[in-house]
């Protein structure tokens, strides 16, 4: 059986929380040997679509691929690079808007949930990111996108894009496939359970970054919101118990049936301490790395330009073929 090829990106900001490393950064590591090739992307692009500040761009972009090259990815064995090194994406997301619906845009849960009310101050870059996030993956032939489980509908249309072109100008693009993790695909605020942990949405007490103090992150866990029962399992009801159990299961690398039986008869406050404990342990080998990679910003561009090379080389020709079957230039088919 053939290996996939595997194609993630991630957006660049030096506060990455525990959802962003168990919903994505740990898929990447995982997959990396899996993936022929397996291509991650930090997607400075993307980081446009919103009113941002340009030297801590160039900052946070640095600190985002130590945090991945920490986690245990290795330029070696797969390819990393920076979006806007490689102009592909850019040139694709315009021949792919072509086949995309105004409506399927209109209809995406991210943009409705970050512009507010504000829908006609928005920038059309933050309508457009889900076009640009079609093109990332479709400039691969990509077979495998694992994301977290609130990229869901971003994978979904750009699967229907994919189909759409093949329907009108001939099979070219492969159509991926979703990679969701089976445990921790959501991890919740520690706060508002109910919600997602974000560094954008959520609430500072019940964000756990990745690169936070051991200390912090045992205060963290040590005030999350539970209920007012005792039991320790797995409940729609009980979304902070729930929260808990999945992010011990993914500390431990064990699954959720078995954290329910050890602290089966546990009080809440020995279960948060057990979670705080493996969390602080199950992050310090990137704390660590982060704090040797990160000075060395020259070595990073070496990455990324070694990165940059082996992708243009993988998604040049498949713009071309699609140039070619939407009109543009002389063809060879």
């Amino acid at each position: 059986m053939s290996k996939p090829i595997i194609f993630s990106g991630i957006q660049p900001t030096g506060r990455k929380h525990l959802g962003n490393y168990i919903g994505a950064i740990r898929q990447y590591v995982e997959g990396q040997d899996r993936g022929d090739p397996a291509i991650f992307c930090i997607v400075d692009l993307h980081a446009i679509s919103v009113a941002y500040d340009p030297v801590e761009l160039r900052e946070r972009i640095y600190d985002t691929a130590a945090i991945l090259l920490a986690a245990g990815l290795d330029p070696e064995r797969c390819i990393l690079f920076r979006q806007s090194d490689v102009r592909a994406h850019t040139e694709l997301t315009w021949l792919l808007s072509s086949v995309t619906a105004h409506g399927d845009l209109n209809r995406m849960h991210q943009f409705k949930e970050k512009v507010g009310k504000d829908r006609d101050l928005a920038s059309a870059a933050l309508f457009y990111y889900p076009v640009l996030m079609a093109a990332d993956v479709l400039a691969y032939r990509a077979t495998e996108v694992p994301v977290g489980d609130d990229q869901r509908q971003h994978v979904e249309l750009m699967r229907e894009i994919a189909r759409r072109f093949n329907e009108r100008f001939g099979e070219t693009l492969v159509v991926p496939e979703l990679l969701v993790p089976k445990v921790g695909a959501r991890i919740m605020d520690l706060q508002e359970p109910e919600r997602k942990m974000s560094t954008t949405g959520g609430t500072q007490n019940g964000t756990v970054l990745v690169l936070e103090e051991p200390d912090a992150i045992r205060k963290k866990f040590g005030s999350a919101v539970t209920d007012s029962e005792r039991e320790i399992v797995r409940r729609e009801d009980k979304p902070g118990v729930t929260n808990l159990i999945d992010i011990l299961a993914v500390a431990r690398g064990s699954d959720q049936a078995e954290v329910e039986s050890e602290f089966e008869g546990a009080g809440y406050g020995d279960f948060k301490k057990a979670v705080a404990e493996a969390v602080v342990e199950y992050l310090a080998p990137v704390r660590e790395g982060y704090a040797e990679l990160r000075p060395d910003e020259a070595e990073l561009e070496r990455v990324f330009a070694a990165g940059a090379e082996k992708a243009r080389k993988l998604a040049d020709p498949v713009v071309a073929e699609v140039r070619e079957r939407m009109g543009f230039g002389r063809t060879s088919l």
